[in-house]
């Protein structure tokens, strides 16, 4: 999930550590409070079909809310939290950019970066020959 929002960059810096950890604090946020997910309730084999059912999507706060063994402390606590909250999305994209900035100043600094790339299907590196 962070790689999706901060890249595949190699982050070796203090600032950039900073940064991602700010990232994941609100990327965690965004993840637990407010992003509904399905869980699977049981899965049969018939065959070589496979049939699956879910629960009805719920964010992991909610099921920690409806969950029988927390404490009514526990439940005030997390719902101060989630009151709290502002949602996130620009913060993260804007702490993002800014982790991207860095990268790039840094590669500029000294040494390009290395891209990563990679070879496309029609690009293979050892192509067929035929014996005859």
């Amino acid at each position: 999930m962070v790689r999706t929002v901060v890249g595949y960059y190699r982050y070796d810096t203090a600032s950039e550590l900073l940064l991602l950890n700010e990232i994941w604090r609100l990327q965690s946020n965004l993840t637990n409070y407010f992003s509904p997910q399905q869980k699977l309730i049981s899965k049969v084999r018939t065959g070589a079909k496979v049939s699956r059912k879910h629960d009805k999507a719920t964010t992991a706060f909610h099921r920690t809310i409806d969950h029988p063994g927390i404490t009514v402390d526990r439940i005030v606590a997390l719902k101060r939290s989630y009151s709290l909250i502002n949602l996130p999305p620009r913060q993260i994209a804007a702490l993002s950019t800014e982790l991207f900035t860095l990268i790039t100043s840094k590669a500029a600094d000294g040494a390009p970066a290395p891209v990563n790339k990679r070879a496309r299907s029609r690009e293979a590196t050892n192509h067929p020959s035929r014996a005859s």
